[in-house]
């Protein structure tokens, strides 16, 4: 039998269209996927903060920020507090993490901050991120208002800090009133 060289050519020609639009497909889809990556929650502005402030640039979760200090991100863990865990990879999403993790978004991102450092406290735990306190511009001590609304533990890391009766005040407070992860209805402090 005599194979026909236009039914062949035809035949390579469909298989060299299928292989295109297959691989056009799969470029497009990588493309779509690249251009569809998690951004920082925000870019700080070109222009300078007000002096002793500094420029939140992206939220890590409930209790680490990114800072622009002098056009240099640092990574900051707040001091004193503990709220549940979103982002570590050796633990699950914790009760009131994410919770605790969009409030610090809602209330930090693209925000001017003052940040505080504790002689009592080391400038940078083992991870090499600095320790401090952060203020908003009303001079609220954020820290101790993530401890008021429930969103976070109070958390002494081996010896007692600046603000540590404030933040115990807090958190029975915030236990009493049953606020946030207090709450029965979410984790009833447990956010383990």
């Amino acid at each position: 039998m005599k194979k026909d060289p236009r039914k062949f050519g035809a035949v390579v020609l469909v298989a060299a269209l299928i292989a295109g639009v297959y691989g056009f497909s799969q470029i497009s889809s990588k493309t779509a996927a690249v251009s569809n990556k998690p951004k920082p929650h925000y870019t700080a502005p070109k222009e300078a903060p007000k002096p002793g402030f500094n420029w939140v640039t992206h939220v890590v979760d409930g209790d680490t920020i990114d800072v622009d200090m002098n056009g240099k991100t640092e990574r900051i863990r707040l001091i004193g507090i503990d709220t549940p865990e979103t982002v570590d990879p050796r633990k699950p999403v914790q009760c009131f993490g994410k919770e605790a993790s969009d409030e610090t978004k809602k209330m930090l991102s693209g925000k001017q901050i003052r940040l505080e450092s504790d002689p009592t406290q080391d400038d940078r735990d083992k991870y090499g991120r600095l320790l401090r306190y952060v203020f908003l511009q009303d001079g609220t001590n954020y820290n101790q208002w993530l401890i008021d609304q429930g969103y976070a533990h109070e958390y002494t890391y081996h010896i007692p800090y600046k603000y540590q009766a404030e933040f115990k005040a807090a958190e029975r407070a915030a236990r009493d009133s049953n606020l946030g992860l207090w709450s029965p209805k979410t984790c009833g402090g447990i956010t383990k």
